[in-house]
């Protein structure tokens, strides 16, 4: 019998068993699982996310498939940018930060490289997606 693809708790959850060997590579491109914190719980907050890579740092999209309003997890690093990620069998302190206008068109074309449906998302909504840029601390 054929696996589901893995996606939300499920991806989560095979990724850290197997230090990454089940769900880093996914649907042609790569995850990472990315912690925040909380901004009203305070409890910790984990989710595999389409990564690239910037020099050392890791970027990530808050694309929400194109919603009206940023993700859940773009909203609590706003509130607290000390995070948590683990890149296959890595896992590391990091800092997460927004990209600045000079840093967006260049990374954004290192994401739709990526996961090219970065382009169609951005299409549905009035916001601009952020691309969020996390170094290792």
């Amino acid at each position: 019998m054929a696996r589901m693809p893995l996606f939300g708790q499920e991806h989560v959850t095979r990724y850290r068993e197997t230090a990454g060997e089940e769900g880093h590579d996914w649907q042609g491109t790569k995850t990472l699982l990315l912690t925040t914190t909380g901004r009203r719980s305070g409890e910790p907050r984990e989710l595999p996310l389409i990564y690239g890579r910037d020099g050392d740092d890791y970027l990530v999209v808050a694309s929400k498939g194109g919603a009206p309003e940023h993700p859940a997890w773009y909203l609590n690093l706003e509130a607290n940018p000390d995070v948590e990620v683990q890149v296959g069998a890595d896992r590391f302190k990091a800092r997460a930060r927004t990209a600045t206008a000079d840093e967006r068109p260049r990374m954004w074309k290192t994401m739709t490289a990526e996961w090219p449906a970065y382009d169609e998302y951005q299409t549905k909504t009035d916001r601009e997606i952020p691309i969020v840029v996390i170094s290792r601390t």
